[in-house]
C-alpha cells in the first residue's frame, strides 16, 4: 500500500511520465474547442458585417459551409473530450486505486445502487434524480466495503403570484457514500448526524433535538457531542456500538476530512456519507492533469476507505454475527 509519505516519489517515477502524454491530449482538446469558438465568432461577425446583402445563392452556400464546419469541429471536440475523460479515469484514477490496493475493484461508470442508498436510511427525502460514478469495492483483511460518489436531488416546483411555474433542482446528498461489514447483525438502528442544534444553541439546543430516527442518545464524550448527535431505536445497543474508541475515531475522521458526516449502523453494515460540493474524480479541461496536488487529493479520498475501517476497528472481529 502506497501511503501519503511516499506518494510523491511514486508519482514522479510511475505516474508523471504517463500523465505527460495524457496532458498533451488535453491541450489538443482545448485547441479544438477554441477553434469551435472562433468559428462561432466568425459566423456571428459575418452576419453583423452585412453579408446578408450578398446574392442568396452565395449566402446560403457560405452559410452551409460555416455551419457544417462548426458542427463537424464541435462533434470532433466532444468526441476527443470523452476520449480524454476515459483515459483520465483509466490512467490516473484507476492507477491511484491500484497503488493503495491492487485487489480493489474500480468501476468508473458504476455507483452505489439505489437499494444500497435507501438501505442506509441516511437521507429519507425521496429523490427525483440519482447520479453517481467511480465505484470502488474490495476487502481489507476480512472486512468488505463499497464506496462511490453520489448526487441525489429532488425537483422543487413553485408558482409565483401570476401563476408562472418555476422549477429548480435541490441537492439531498452530494459526496461519497461508503458502507462496510460491521461484524454483527444489529437489531435496532443507530444514526449519527452533524450536531448543528447544540453547536448553535449550546445545551438549550438539546431540548430541540428531535428525530424520526429514534430518541436522542446522551453520551459522555464531550468532543464527540460537539460534532455529532446520535439517535437510536435502541439506546442500550447504541451505547454498545459507540465505544469510547469508536467515538474518538469518528472525531478524528471528522477533523481529518473537515466534511459534514452522516453515519448509520443498520443490519450488519455501517454506512458513512461525507458531503462534498463538487465532482471529485473528473478531469478539468483548462487545468493540467500533471498537478501533484490533484493526485494527492484523490489518493486521500480513496484512503478514506482504509482509514474508516481501521479507525472503526472493523477488522478486530470482537463481535460475531448471530
Amino acid at each position: 500500500m502506497v501511503d501519503q509519505d511516499n506518494l510523491k516519489e511514486v508519482y514522479e517515477r510511475e505516474l508523471k511520465p504517463k500523465l505527460q502524454v495524457l496532458d498533451a491530449l488535453r491541450k489538443k482538446v482545448v485547441r479544438r474547442q477554441l477553434l469551435v469558438v472562433l468559428c462561432v465568432v466568425a459566423l456571428a461577425g459575418w452576419f453583423l458585417s452585412g453579408m446578408m446583402n450578398v446574392q442568396p445563392v452565395a449566402f446560403w452556400a457560405l452559410a452551409a459551409v460555416l455551419v457544417g464546419g462548426l458542427i463537424y469541429f464541435g462533434v470532433k471536440a466532444g468526441s476527443m473530450w470523452r476520449d480524454y475523460r476515459g483515459r483520465y479515469k483509466e490512467e490516473l484514477v484507476r492507477e491511484i486505486v491500484r497503488l493503495i490496493d491492487p485487489e480493489w475493484t474500480y468501476a468508473p461508470d458504476q455507483m452505489i445502487s439505489p437499494h444500497e442508498y435507501q438501505q442506509s436510511d441516511l437521507f429519507r427525502r425521496s429523490y427525483d434524480r440519482y447520479r453517481g460514478d467511480d465505484l470502488i469495492s474490495g476487502t481489507l483483511d476480512k472486512t468488505d466495503f463499497r464506496c462511490s460518489e453520489l448526487h441525489t436531488e429532488y425537483r422543487d416546483v413553485s408558482y409565483d403570484k401570476d401563476g408562472k411555474r418555476r422549477e429548480r433542482w435541490v441537492t439531498i446528498f452530494r459526496g461519497l457514500l461508503f458502507h462496510a461489514d460491521f461484524n454483527k447483525h444489529i437489531k435496532g438502528q443507530t444514526y449519527i448526524e452533524p450536531d448543528t442544534a447544540e453547536r448553535l444553541f449550546g445545551k438549550w439546543g438539546q431540548k430541540f433535538q428531535m428525530s424520526s430516527k429514534g430518541k436522542l442518545v446522551k453520551l459522555e464524550d464531550r468532543d464527540f457531542e460537539k460534532l455529532f448527535a446520535v439517535y437510536a431505536t435502541d439506546q442500550t445497543e447504541a451505547r454498545y456500538i459507540l465505544t469510547p474508541a469508536i467515538m474518538e475515531a469518528l472525531v478524528n475522521i471528522r477533523k481529518q476530512f473537515g466534511r459534514k458526516m452522516h453515519l448509520s449502523f443498520i443490519g450488519a453494515r455501517v454506512f458513512v456519507a461525507l458531503h462534498f460540493s463538487k465532482s471529485l474524480f473528473e478531469p478539468r479541461m483548462y487545468s493540467s492533469c500533471l498537478r501533484f496536488e490533484d493526485v494527492s487529493f484523490m489518493h486521500a479520498l480513496f484512503m478514506m476507505n482504509a482509514i474508516i475501517i481501521k479507525e472503526l476497528n472493523l477488522n478486530t472481529r470482537i463481535w460475531t454475527k448471530e
